[in-house]
């Protein structure tokens, strides 16, 4: 009969097996159906939660709310912020990735990273008007907290999903973050407008029943969803070992040379979809102008198109049955493409309408499908570290983008070109992913 301590020195399977019988923990493939739907429900409802953040903070009322305590010009200012933010995540991402890969620690810090960018999300809320520049640097800090709980939500993909149920279960998860978002940022609009759209504490009440929202659907992540791969924690101290975990894992990854090629394809195309998810309302006003379209009517937009994305999604995982997932992500940068290429030429609310409509069909699809056909083409047992580096490469194309239109809009002083900076950043995606294999399933790593 073998101890504990000599199990820690066998193969990764005795020591996750050993571990899951200690724990009560079951691989996905070994849970039954109602134990399966459960699982699955519990992690989906995490997108559901941090979707309310996605509109309210990153997309809508949080520029809204800074053009109104500072300037239209502060708020194009936000792309620095924005890219001060990724800079952090991109230094971060594969340190989490490495410790979150043993026994323990993907739960803590998924809870930690969770439950305080609810906190600061609130703190907004209550923050003086008058410091915009502060509310600007303590919204970096909830930006960190939001996407680093969202590196270990994509991790947890593998120990909540079968292989076969990914793109499918991804997929739903946006699906519903787009459509039960409608109800905290509908609420806030209620406030916003009856407050009055130039009164800040109209959007203050948003930040708050935004952190609500979120909590709210983070707890059944907490409650049901564990960590079942893992491996042993280091006796030379965690933070060493993960500084050397991070060289031999970029050397592991280029051996799967298709998840390689997949990253540097999804550094660009990435990198357009957060540049626009930022950045869309500092640029509307910008171009249009209040004359044409207030706050208001923008606001309800963005809300109309979180309806428009819900079905998209469904019917992008429903499509994997029979297309491939690396094909659909192609055909959901051409409605972004014809987008930033045609929005330079706004002139009313009926081209921001058709362009919501474009980017709200594809948005849904390409994160969701992106998400899974990573989790596909790498080593589970490895999916944290892994999904780390995902994130470096998410978070350090995302400094691109936003800063690029900052600086566009500095140099020429015209914002409507600003946009062109996208361009690129889909057609260099789009080609990169011309090179990876149809079928994840049949990748040679």
């Amino acid at each position: 009969m073998t101890t504990f301590d000599q199990q820690l020195s066998a193969p990764f399977k005795s020591l996750n097996l050993k571990y899951r019988k200690l724990m009560g923990q079951k691989r996905p493939e070994e849970l039954d159906l109602k134990e399966r739907n459960r699982r699955e429900w519990s992690w989906m409802l995490y997108d559901v939660g941090n979707s309310a953040f996605s509109v309210a903070i990153s997309s809508a009322a949080f520029p809204a709310f800074i053009g109104i305590i500072a300037s239209t010009e502060a708020q194009m200012q936000l792309g620095w912020f924005n890219s001060l933010s990724s800079i952090i995540l991109a230094v971060l991402s594969p340190i989490l990735g490495t410790l979150a890969e043993f026994r323990g620690y993907k739960k803590k810090m998924f809870n930690f990273f969770a439950i305080f960018g609810i906190l600061t999300t609130m703190l907004l809320a209550f923050l003086p008007t008058n410091m915009w520049f502060t509310i600007c640097l303590a919204y970096v800090l909830t930006n960190v907290c939001y996407n680093g709980s969202i590196i270990f939500y994509d991790a947890f993909l593998v120990d909540s999903v079968v292989k076969e149920r990914m793109d499918k279960i991804s997929s739903y998860g946006f699906a519903w973050g787009y459509i039960t978002s409608i109800i905290p940022f509908g609420i806030s609009l209620v406030f916003i407008y009856y407050l009055g759209m130039a009164n800040p504490l109209g959007y203050q009440l948003c930040f708050l029943i935004t952190g609500a929202w979120w909590l709210i659907f983070t707890l059944p992540m907490i409650v049901d969803v564990q960590q079942v791969y893992w491996s042993p924690k280091p006796k030379n101290g965690v933070f060493i070992y993960s500084f050397r975990e991070i060289a031999s894992t970029f050397k592991d990854i280029r051996k799967y040379k298709y998840a390689f090629v997949f990253l540097i394809a999804y550094f660009f195309y990435i990198d357009g979809v957060d540049t626009i998810i930022r950045m869309v309302v500092p640029y509307v006003q910008s171009v249009l102008g209040n004359e044409i379209v207030d706050t208001v009517i923008l606001l309800v937009i963005l809300l109309g198109s979180q309806i428009v994305a819900f079905p998209f999604a469904i019917l992008y995982g429903w499509l994997t049955k029979f297309f491939t997932p690396i094909r659909l992500i192609q055909v959901a940068m051409i409605p972004y493409l014809i987008t930033v290429c045609t929005a330079v030429f706004m002139q009313n609310i009926w081209h921001l309408l058709i362009m919501a409509v474009l980017i709200s069909s594809s948005q849904g699809g390409i994160q969701a499908l992106s998400r899974s056909y990573f989790a596909q083409i790498i080593p589970p047992e490895k999916n944290n570290e892994f999904f780390g580096f995902y994130n470096v490469f998410g978070r350090f194309a995302a400094i691109m983008g936003p800063a690029l239109m900052s600086l566009i809009g500095w140099l020429t002083g015209i914002p409507r070109l600003t946009i062109l900076a996208v361009v690129p950043l889909f057609v260099i995606g789009f080609i990169i992913t011309l090179y990876l294999p149809k079928n994840a399933t049949a990748i040679d790593k």
